[in-house]
């Protein structure tokens, strides 16, 4: 399974952070939202357009399944499993309760149609299939999914079961869906296909559950995922991403709305639809650096090079009220001197952005190209200077 070492694990975290919401007096006030929690999150700037109770434990229903993705999309990233690889599915799995695919134990399934029941039919059936074979057991898959959600930094998730039934300390939080909705397309963008399929049946299946519950998929062609979730405790929930064209933006701009708790259905799509129409119209998109171009060139001191590039290997972009892109203004902090060696990727500092008065988010930098320590005598010469200044 996927792991992270402490020190990118905490990269991770800290530019998680770092990045914060607008200004309470700047920020434009989002509509009312009929549901227990919410969060608005503009994926590509990485800030946070609105929120309800974000940290509030909730049960995460069928939303559950997308930890069960991330775990299964890895096992296909290292090959431990395959997509035209053929399950057994054990009496377990064809007895779990709730939504089904309608398999059984006279079948073999090919993980790829696995895959669609567990994400277009919310199958527990399909789901159970395949945490049995990336876990080895169940209760092995269960362990690898809470570990998995301490390495993302989910801090208020617990997980007792892969399909996302009732059952006491199976609870996430909106914050925590947010992280591991963003993980999950950032981390294996070659398998989110499979959330924007309208309608899934495996062959020789009954059709009475071959919807994708997403209605968003059939009323707004910008969205592509990604999943629903429904329990008598949870409410109705939805977690619904869009990307739409935007100005200077060659690779378009990705909202994530999540709605949790709604009353229905149709409720739960209807908010996260005036949410994703609320945070294109009310916010623009602002690109202040390419991909790997240099926000700062500092000076270096002891090094092979007397400067150090640094940026991002992203766009950096921001999200502002709108019209209000003139506005912005930029400040680099980092430390002084800067003394060689710096490692690619290394953060050093961070770009803080201001709009009028008023702090809208601060973005790590990251060492764009290697700076290797100077020679012996080019660092005595540079102790020299240092001592000096």
């Amino acid at each position: 399974m996927t792991r992270i070492s402490d020190a990118l694990r905490a990269l991770v975290l800290a530019a998680a952070a770092s990045f914060c919401m607008l200004a309470a007096a700047q920020a434009p006030v989002p509509p009312e939202v009929a549901a227990r929690s919410y969060l608005l999150l503009d994926v590509t700037a990485n800030q946070m357009l609105a929120q309800k109770d974000i940290d509030s434990p909730v049960e995460p229903a069928s939303l559950t399944k997308l930890m069960s993705a991330y775990l299964v999309f890895d096992a296909l990233k290292s090959k431990k499993i395959s997509l035209t690889q053929t399950l057994p599915i054990s009496v377990r799995a064809w007895k779990m309760p709730g939504p089904r695919m309608f398999i059984d134990p006279k079948m073999q399934v090919p993980v790829d149609d696995l895959i669609k029941g567990m994400i277009v039919q919310s199958g527990n059936d399909a789901t159970m299939a395949l945490a049995e074979a990336v876990g080895g057991t169940a209760e092995h898959f269960i362990e690898l999914m809470n570990e998995q959600a301490k390495a993302l930094g989910m801090k208020g998730t617990s997980y007792k079961n892969p399909e996302g039934l009732t059952e006491p300390g199976h609870t996430t939080t909106a914050r925590d869906l947010s992280i591991l909705a963003t993980r999950l397309m950032r981390d294996f963008p070659e398998y989110v296909h499979y959330y924007a399929i309208k309608k899934y049946r495996y062959p020789g299946t009954p059709s009475t559950n071959d919807t994708n519950r997403n209605l968003l998929l059939f009323r707004d062609p910008t969205v592509d995922g990604l999943k629903t979730g429904h329990t008598d405790a949870a409410g109705y929930c939805m977690i619904v991403t869009a990307k739409r064209d935007f100005p200077n933006l060659a690779d378009g701009r990705r909202l994530l709305s999540i709605v949790l708790g709604a009353s229905s259905e149709n409720v739960r799509a209807n908010e996260s639809q005036k949410l994703l129409n609320w945070g294109y119209t009310a916010f623009d998109a602002v690109k202040l650096f390419d991909a790997n171009q240099p926000a700062a060139t500092p000076a270096v001191w002891k090094g092979k090079s007397d400067t150090v590039k640094l940026g991002r290997p992203e766009a950096i972009v921001v999200s502002v009220p709108a019209g209000s892109a003139s506005k912005i203004k930029t400040q680099v902090a980092r430390p002084d001197p800067l003394v060689a060696p710096f490692a690619k990727n290394q953060a050093v500092g961070s770009l803080k952005v201001i709009l009028g008065d008023e702090p809208v988010a601060e973005v790590p930098l990251l060492v764009l190209e290697p700076v290797e320590q100077a020679g012996i005598l080019g660092r005595a010469w540079d102790a020299i200077r240092l001592w000096i200044k």
